[in-house]
């Protein structure tokens, strides 16, 4: 495993802790971005990276963005993720593994609070919930904070949409706008649902060609290959799945005069928020937009309000959309470093 000190992303992160379990076969990492606010608060994704640098290289960026979505979102938590490494892409992660996951969180004493992410489910959390009490997320009564985040992200992803929309295309709702959706896991899917039912004229796309098509059919979409859907001539482009899409050349050839999803991390590099920003595109910042399954598992975890709670805060999201994109016409400077500027100094890092 590459030392993380070397690693552009690395951004003085107060821990990376290497876990290894010969027995389950679990190899995982955990990064601890800042507790200023709080414990460091963040999923764990089960995923397979074609080397363990890239696997590092996700945690660091990922934890970052949990240190800047949780202070932007106004939650007592900082910022950490985990990452469990799949040892082959479509592996499936053990009871064993999991287990000894959480018995990783655990050694860490409270400084990580674990939560579903890519590859995770409820029931799997249940799973690491046996073996460590910092951990949110897992099955709760009807009306009360916590759960699958999956359906608040998408909800607050949708609200950030609708005011991208209307602050970038100055629509008053979303009947006939064009949307071009990267993929239809729980929130992109979430997300289409929501869109359609608003009148938008949907795009979609996903790695799953089968729930491409499924969805297109549900929802009277058209799917084109996950390849082609940045470049679709589109009002407003969604990116839902994997981080790093907008590099030089995709923000190049981009035909959208938005971009709205709930990705992580995907500008590729800081030098693409400014690109996207020449280009005169309205760029709704990730951790921002996408906060919704946070507030919800953080405020379980906190044991600060119920369901009713979650969704007022969520639905502050545009407004937070607004004060980055105000302060970005009055400073010039593209909303992704607004959005990074103001979240470094709610961590103390400004």
């Amino acid at each position: 495993m590459p030392t993380a000190w070397g690693l552009p992303d690395f951004d003085e992160h107060e821990g990376v802790h290497l876990f290894s379990d010969p027995d389950s076969g679990l190899r995982a990492i955990v990064a601890i971005h800042s507790t200023k606010l709080g414990p460091a608060a963040g999923g764990v994704r089960f995923w397979h990276y074609a080397s363990d640098e890239r696997a590092l290289t996700d945690a660091l960026r990922l934890s970052r963005g949990m240190s800047f979505k949780n202070a932007m979102a106004g939650l007592e938590l900082g910022g950490g993720k985990g990452v469990v490494l799949a040892d082959r892409p479509g592996a499936t992660i053990s009871t064993a593994q999991l287990e000894a996951f959480g018995r990783a969180v655990e050694s860490l004493g409270g400084r990580y609070v674990t939560a579903e992410d890519v590859g995770m489910s409820e029931a799997r959390m249940k799973v690491i919930a046996g073996q460590t009490r910092y951990v949110s997320g897992l099955p709760v009564a009807s009306g009360a904070a916590g759960g699958d985040p999956g359906p608040y992200t998408a909800h607050g992803v949708y609200l950030g949409v609708k005011a991208a929309a209307a602050r970038g295309l100055g629509a008053t709702d979303m009947k006939g706008v064009r949307v071009a959706i990267q993929g239809l896991g729980s929130v992109g899917g979430g997300l289409a649902r929501l869109l359609a039912r608003d009148g938008a004229v949907l795009t979609l796309a996903d790695v799953d060609e089968g729930r491409a098509n499924a969805m297109a059919g549900e929802l009277g979409a058209t799917v084109v290959a996950p390849e082609a859907i940045l470049v679709q001539d589109v009002d407003l482009v969604s990116p839902n799945a994997l981080g790093a899409i907008l590099t030089e050349a995709s923000i190049a050839d981009l035909k959208a005069r938005v971009i709205a999803g709930g990705a992580n991390n995907q500008l590729a590099t800081p030098a693409d928020g400014q690109r996207v920003h020449d280009r005169g595109i309205l760029y709704a910042p990730d951790y921002v937009i996408n906060a919704g399954g946070i507030i919800n598992v953080g405020l379980e975890y906190l044991g600060h309000g119920d369901e009713a709670e979650v969704m007022a805060r969520i639905a502050r999201i545009p407004d937070r959309l607004v004060e980055v994109w105000d302060e970005s016409e009055r400073s010039g400077e593209p909303a992704a470093h607004v959005a990074d500027r103001i979240a470094r100094g709610l961590i103390g890092r400004g």
